[in-house]
């Protein structure tokens, strides 16, 4: 109550704000006369002004109200458009950072030129994104003479364009595109070989057209870029066969003797390591089957990949025992775990070790098809230094806004005051009886000729009503969601008199329903018109519109609530746009879902204790309300279902931002032997604490598995145990110091060999390829923990909290082997010429280059993994609470 009273006197925000931005506006009216006088060149030279003034330190902001006012006088030269000052004041809110809730018709792609020319000043780059390719093609052809008049320029980024018209694009002034592309973009910029293959520029300014559809709509579907993994099916099967021919040394090698197996292994950690005499042998078999040339050795550069697989299969057949560590089930490998012995479906081993597992036990090897990158639109747009949108309708989301995106929700008032009718709920007790009435209304509005808009939430709808008017002879179009650009032809006729559209809630989104037809769109028709022809289609237009308006406007038939008010209030928007008259009616019956599910039986078993005839309806405000209530329900389960979405990738965007950070460090820098200096002295000491512990007595120390572990996986041969017997005053601190100094040597020898700055290069190639690697290891591991993660609730365990955990644990790992990874490559793989880098990084391109899947789908895994969960079970949304405290509400 004091709250409303404080809201009384002082107004609400939304009010404050308005008020505020009203004495901008004034200031910009006032300077209309002095831009009126400019000549086009005048004009023109502001943007070169504005940029120098910004170049010496004027914000953005202290510059809004002259740009804004050469923009309008612009609009008026070029497009014979002059802004309203409630555009004015959505341009400022867009500018703010905040969302302009502006009503359909009241010109949002004008209003966005604003904050688009002033942002653009910086040179830093405005991306306008809108829901589909259409509309941004159309966008930025209708604003681009604006722009190239006040000397920017305009790209537009859509899917299926070549990389370097893409780079083109992103380095205009302004940028028009699609959400999911300007996402993928991302993704694909974070896959390059060479920072030069990169397309976007740092994230600057982002105006969302119709935000509530690409920030709620489509935010619980992440962006997801996979590949098929390459298919080496045949190299598994292949080197199968060369195992088995391998003997195992029983012995350690003595000085001056051959050895006398080709394969060591340790047991304790898991690890195998080729002979001289194995490497050999493996070699010469490798030569006869044609996968190594003569002369050619598995230690070269371009052979890294035929190495990894050689290891795998030696590790299946030597350290991984059928039914111990895996059992063969309906033709497929399952691991098992080793601490509780369960089997774990679905999980596989990294590095090729599963398939290799799966070539020794012939059953069909399987190339997954693997996640290469992903990201939710949430944490894209997050990333914009500043970020605004704007929509018809974004109030009833307000609170996820702000609470997911720090956007805070400004409602634009009209243009022209507001005179639609919103006519009252009819409710009917069968679906039958309520499309009788649709039709009744139908043919009503055919007899008086006022346009007829149908507004369904699905496809079989809209085809099921269709086939209803064709049998009462009613002409009329349907609009799905599936041609953007024949939705915008539809559309535009859809306010003619006498024509009846039926068309899905969200098709033809984006462009304007004008009463008598779209007076552009007839005019585009006409062939090579001349003044006199367009002249006497402008008096043809406006008749036609006065008679629409005199029939009542374009009427709205809504066969049933969307289960989002939002989604609604979309629909009735469609009319009354710029003060025109029109009306909507929502007919629903007890059939429905929303009703269904969450309408209460006693409302059904009213209307047949009332003794309600066929075809009679309740028309009441508080049924209205319940179902208004009950949207409210659903639009809070499926807000929960989007915060959870993104508390689940907060954790994954986390790990991304410090792989994206480190890739593109690795790019932008030349140098990186220091980097690769620290990470060989952590592996080396890794090494060394493996097998002398620190501060441990010469009895713990383990020389023999330290000089095998560095000559097997490091290609490094240490007499550690000749210098301790020569000398014994090493004790542990030398003895680490004088191995790093010798790893050190040999290193240093091979620069020598081969050069610095080939080295250099080698090191950069080797470093990119493997991060690449284990990050996509990573996302897969990342997606298993996350289907089963729901799970951990019967386990009174919070599965949020969980997954944080196992997968900074899976995470730390993957660092770590990263850095192991890349030593042993660095130290074994050798390196003569330049050529043997590029082999290399052609290896990794192709690796890359796999056929991929931009996909834009539902993550909602663990929802279908889950299995009956009771009333009384914890709820697996993670809240702690039980199920029927908690999403069993809604259910």
């Amino acid at each position: 109550m004091f709250g409303s009273l404080l809201t009384k006197v002082f107004g609400s925000r939304n009010d404050r704000l308005l008020k505020k931005m009203g004495k901008e506006v004034a200031k910009i009216n006032a300077l209309e006369p002095v831009l009126e006088a400019l000549s086009d060149e005048e004009l023109k030279g502001k943007t070169v002004e504005f940029k120098e003034r910004y170049a010496k330190g004027e914000t953005v902001d202290e510059l809004l109200v002259e740009a804004f006012a050469v923009v309008r006088e612009a609009g008026k030269r070029v497009f014979g458009m002059r802004h309203f000052d409630v555009q004015m004041i959505g341009g400022m809110v867009l500018n703010d950072g905040k969302i302009a809730e502006m009503r359909t018709g009241e010109g949002k792609t004008l209003t966005a030129t604003l904050p688009s020319y002033l942002n653009a000043l910086t040179g830093k780059g405005v991306h306008v994104i809108t829901v589909n390719d259409y509309l941004a093609a159309r966008d930025a052809d209708w604003s681009r003479p604006l722009f190239e008049f006040l000397g920017l320029t305009v790209g537009c980024n859509v899917a299926g364009m070549a990389p370097q018209d893409k780079q083109a694009a992103y380095q205009a002034d302004i940028t028009y595109g699609t959400n999911n592309e300007f996402g993928f973009d991302y993704l694909r910029d974070n896959m390059v070989f060479s920072a030069q293959e990169r397309a976007q520029k740092p994230l600057h300014f982002a105006i969302i057209d119709e935000v509530d559809s690409i920030l709620i709509d489509e935010a619980r579907t992440p962006l997801i870029i996979s590949g098929q993994a390459e298919d080496s099916s045949a190299l598994y099967k292949t080197i199968n066969t060369l195992v088995p021919t391998l003997e195992q040394q029983e012995e350690e090698d003595k000085e001056g003797e051959d050895s006398t197996g080709d394969y060591t292994i340790d047991e304790k950690a898991k690890q195998i390591y080729l002979t001289e005499r194995g490497q050999i042998r493996i070699e010469e078999i490798m030569v006869e089957k044609e996968l190594l040339t003569e002369g050619d050795t598995l230690f070269s550069a371009a052979n890294i990949t035929l190495l990894h697989h050689v290891m795998a299969a030696l590790r299946a057949h030597k350290l991984f025992q059928k039914d111990v560590d895996y059992i063969v089930k309906d033709g497929e490998v399952v691991i098992v775990d080793e601490h509780t012995g369960r089997t774990m479906d679905g999980r596989r081993w990294s590095e090729g070790l599963h398939q290799a597992v799966e070539a020794k036990e012939g059953v069909n090897i399987q190339n997954e098809n693997q996640t290469l990158a992903s990201i939710t639109f949430q944490n894209y747009f997050r990333i914009y230094e500043k970020l605004s949108g704007m929509t018809g309708t974004a109030d009833t989301e307000a609170f996820e806004f702000n609470h997911i995106y720090g956007l805070e929700t400004v409602i634009i008032p009209t243009n022209q005051p507001m005179v639609r009718k919103d006519l009252s709920d009819l409710i009917f007790l069968t679906a039958e009886e309520k499309f009788e009435a649709i039709l009744d209304d139908i043919q009503d509005c055919v007899k008086r000729g006022q346009p007829v808009l149908v507004g369904t939430i699905a496809i079989e709808t809209s085809e099921f009503l269709s086939s209803f008017l064709k049998k009462a002879k009613i002409k009329h179009k349907v609009l799905n969601a599936k041609f953007h650009e024949q939705e915008a032809e539809i559309v535009a006729d859809a306010g003619k008199e006498g024509a009846v559209t039926i068309a899905t809630n969200m098709a033809g989104r984006g462009t304007d329903i004008v009463l008598g037809g779209n007076l552009d769109a007839i005019i585009a028709k006409l062939k090579n018109p001349s003044e006199d022809d367009i002249a006497k289609a402008k008096a043809q237009w406006k008749i036609d519109h006065e008679r629409v308006l005199e029939l009542g406007g374009l009427h709205i038939v809504a066969t049933e609530r969307h289960e989002s008010r939002r989604i609604d209030n979309q629909l009735r928007g469609r009319s009354g746009r710029q003060g025109d008259e029109g009306s909507t009616r929502f007919y629903l019956s007890m059939e429905d879902s929303l009703m269904r599910i969450f309408a209460s039986e006693r409302i059904s078993n009213m209307m047949r204790k009332l003794g309600m005839e066929r075809g009679e309806a309740i028309e009441h405000p508080w049924v209205t309300k319940s179902i208004e209530n009950a949207q409210r329900k659903v639009e809070s389960r499926n807000f929960d279902m989007r915060k959870q979405l993104l508390e689940y990738d907060d954790v994954a965007n986390d790990q991304r931002g410090v792989i994206y950070e480190q890739r593109n460090e690795l790019l932008d820098n030349e140098e990186i032997g220091d980097v690769v200096s620290a990470i060989r002295n952590d592996v080396i000491n890794g090494v060394i604490d493996n097998h002398i512990p620190r501060q441990s007595m010469d009895e713990m120390w383990d020389i023999q598995g330290l000089e095998e572990q560095l000559k097997g996986e490091y290609a490094t041969d240490l007499p550690i145990a000749k210098w301790l017997e020569e000398d014994s005053k090493l004790y542990e601190e030398s003895l680490r110091e004088k191995i790093i100094v010798e790893f050190d040597k040999v290193y240093k020898d091979k620069e020598e060999a081969v050069g610095a700055d080939v080295l250099r290069h080698f090191e950069k190639a080797v470093m990119l390829q493997s991060l690449d690697s284990h990050w996509k290891e990573h996302l897969s591991a990342m997606d298993h923990l996350r289907q089963g993660i729901g799970l951990r609730a019967h386990a009174q365990k919070n599965p949020k909290q969980e997954f944080k955990r196992e997968s900074f644990q899976l995470f730390t790992e993957m660092l770590e082997n990263l850095k192991y990874d890349v030593v042993g490559i660095l130290s074994k793989v050798q390196i003569r010429a330049e050529s043997d880098v590029e082999a290399v990084e052609e290896q990794h391109r192709k690796s890359e280059e796999v056929p991929k899947n931009f996909q834009h789908e539902s993550t909602d895994v663990e929802e279908k993994q889950m299995p009956r969960v009771g009333r009384n079970d914890p709820c697996p949304c993670g809240s702690g609470k039980k199920y029927k405290q908690c999403h069993g509400k809604l259910a």
